[in-house]
């Protein structure tokens, strides 16, 4: 419901928008191009809650993982990017002599090898040096997919290219997998007889090897989800740290937008899933945007998102409601927007109450089936 205090503050802004049509219909004759008011009643509305415009998938914050001198920066804001694609580079020098290293380690050990094998011994040997192949294909197929996006960015480039080079990559990605699975069927047959001493050098050199690309892995920042770069902190030759204050980028899927809203704890009895709301910005007066709530957290938690006109944090228990936007228009992400919970009629209030008991029932069963 809505309190009291609310009560004053929602009258006070309704009887705002009604002076505001009259102020409308007289500077605006019939036919002009504005957009018209929504409706002024307050019965119309079972809570009010501030929120903020996001990515349906949210902003995804990257930083680096590891100390180290940032070497290159591809990402640029407003970029279209792909999932993986490489957005910063730290300096990798030190890890591309340990990979080195490992690679001569790895030659080294197959030449000792003893190359008489029979049976299962000769079957387990194929699978492994099959995994050891596709290990090393995934990383040239990354290495090539990398040198696509620089090629990109340089102008030398095309998205064409880019995406014809991913492809190869997550190819290579689901062979390793296959190979991977295949050793380990394998293994697990009786009869497969263990690795010799020289076998068994070689699997570790190999290890330590994959070890090593991981360890050069961590260096590159990548996207982790196919979207937008919504923001750009870093710059060649500045340190990136784990502990860095700004996220060196920012990514979200821009391909709709969503609000996040801190409904007041006591008005979360009056909302429900598949409740319609109106979305208002102070940016744009007069206009209104429609939306509907697609999820309530199931936790309490101090509010901390600015009203558009408060100019301190809440001081009073939220829970996060997330809303979809029928059409964003204008909206930016990021954008500081006053949700409006709209009284639900009683059919639809039943219709929404028998799409969470599905819902519900959906999780259970599905938990019991992990089980």
């Amino acid at each position: 419901m809505i309190t009291s205090g609310k009560k004053i503050i929602l009258w006070f802004a309704l009887g705002l928008s009604g002076i505001a049509v009259v102020a409308a219909t007289v500077a605006f004759p019939v036919g002009a191009q504005q957009a018209a008011p929504a409706k002024s009643d307050e019965q119309n509305w079972v809570a009010v809650a501030p929120g903020l415009v996001e990515p349906k998938s949210g902003e995804i914050k990257i930083w680096a993982s590891t100390i180290g001198p940032i070497r290159q920066v591809l990402a640029r804001v407003n970029d279209k990017v792909l999932a993986g694609e490489l957005l910063v580079g730290l300096d990798d020098q030190d890890a591309q002599a340990r990979v080195e290293t490992a690679r001569a380690q790895v030659a080294m050990q197959r030449r000792a090898r003893n190359d008489q094998a029979a049976g299962k011994a000769a079957d387990r040997r194929k699978a492994e040096d099959a995994v050891a192949e596709a290990e090393n294909g995934v990383v040239q197929a990354l290495d090539a997919f990398d040198a696509a996006a620089v090629a990109l960015h340089a102008g030398n480039g095309s998205q064409n290219d880019l995406a014809a080079a991913r492809t190869v990559w997550t190819n290579a990605e689901d062979t390793l997998a296959q190979k991977r699975a295949q050793l380990r069927h394998l293994q697990g047959e009786s009869g497969t007889p263990l690795p010799t001493q020289s076998e068994g050098q070689l699997n570790m050199s190999r290890s330590n090897l994959w070890l090593a690309d991981v360890e050069l892995e961590k260096l590159k920042l990548r996207a982790p989800i196919a979207g937008t770069v919504l923001q750009v902190n870093a710059k060649p030759g500045e340190l990136a740290t784990p502990s860095s204050p700004d996220p060196l980028v920012v990514v979200g899927d821009l391909s709709a937008l969503r609000v996040r809203a801190e409904l007041d704890e006591r008005d979360i009895g009056e909302v429900k899933v598949g409740q319609p709301v109106v979305i208002r910005a102070d940016a744009f007066p007069g206009r209104d945007f429609a939306g509907k709530v697609v999820s309530i957290a199931p936790i309490v938690q101090a509010g901390r998102i600015n009203s558009p006109g408060s100019r301190n944090l809440t001081d009073f228990d939220v829970t996060q409601v997330r809303i979809d936007l029928k059409d964003p228009g204008p909206l930016l992400v990021g954008m500081k927007v006053d949700v409006y919970f709209q009284r639900m009629s009683a059919k639809a209030a039943d219709v929404a109450k028998a799409a969470n008991v599905a819902k519900a029932a959906n999780v259970a069963k599905g938990a019991a089936a992990a089980k």
